[in-house]
């Protein structure tokens, strides 16, 4: 198994890289238009649709990324659209997991399929734009999803139940503490004074997520890795509470060792279109 999983990660890190940092946005957003019509066919599946209905959703959604891309959506500015994600995302998240794997499968399969599907495309845009903006501003996005996943499993791991003995959410992700969730939030912190100092020292071709929140203040910066982290922890249990409800462990099997895509991005979802939500209100304000 960890050879499997190495082989897949290496196969992905040769064809994501040079996406990612090719000289124009236009080969990262086109792989991504690919990884988006995986995760809405792996989302298809999960809320209970197959075969050729699973194909077409993956279709549809590329079709509408690549509607907005041919629009021009990925330039302009989408200040209302990053504001209703967090109108809607923030409360809605949390309301999914206070209802639980139970209150999954009560609500229609139309409004689950269409809610994924809408959530996929709007991520899609804000990383289309985060990539647009620069790669040092989308690896930050990255970057602080990963940093609050690892610093959360080690803290949690090492530190979980000492201080809290209640668990975050046992139902749906029982290895979950709320220590590794603050121990993820300073992970987070720790890499944006990092990244800052490096925006500063050195060359860049665009400024990090970090730096841009800290040009607003430094209770900016705090807030928002706080928020963000959060958020990455709200994706990760809205999925983990999804693949509960369809008595899965992967969205798929896709990534051989890592599972499906959505397993990989899960935590991203939320986190890319507050991002830029974050960054639009800084750049209003200033």
């Amino acid at each position: 198994m960890l050879k499997q999983r190495v082989i897949t990660a290496l196969i992905l890190l040769a064809i994501l890289l040079p996406a990612l940092f090719a000289h124009a946005p236009a080969p990262f957003i086109a792989l991504s238009l690919v990884l988006i019509a995986a995760a809405a066919w792996e989302w298809s599946r999960l809320v209970g649709w197959s075969g050729a209905v699973a194909l077409a959703s993956g279709a549809l959604c590329a079709l509408l990324c690549a509607l907005m891309w041919w629009s021009g959506a990925v330039e302009r500015p989408m200040p209302l659209l990053w504001l209703a994600a967090a109108l809607v995302g923030v409360p809605g998240g949390a309301w999914l997991i206070q209802r639980g794997v139970p209150g999954w499968p009560r609500l229609p399969r139309g409004l689950r399929w269409l809610g994924g599907i809408a959530v996929l495309c709007t991520a899609w845009l804000a990383m289309a734009q985060a990539r647009t903006v620069g790669i040092n501003f989308l690896l930050s996005i990255f970057v602080l999803v990963w940093a609050a996943d690892v610093f959360a499993y080690f803290v949690g791991r090492g530190m979980g139940g000492k201080f809290s003995r209640a668990k975050l959410a046992p139902a749906i992700s029982p290895g979950k503490s709320w220590e590794g969730v603050w121990g993820g939030m300073l992970g987070v912190l720790l890499v944006a004074c990092i990244w800052i100092w490096v925006d500063r020292t050195y060359s860049v071709g665009s400024p990090s997520l970090y730096t841009r929140l800290y040009e607003r203040g430094g209770w900016f910066l705090l807030a928002g890795c706080v928020f963000l982290s959060a958020m990455s922890v709200v994706g990760d249990l809205v999925e983990s509470l999804v693949k509960r409800s369809a008595g899965v462990k992967d969205s798929s099997g896709l990534l051989p060792g890592h599972g499906g895509v959505l397993d990989r991005v899960d935590a991203l979802l939320p986190v890319l279109p507050l991002a830029m939500m974050l960054v639009t209100v800084s750049r209003g304000a200033a």
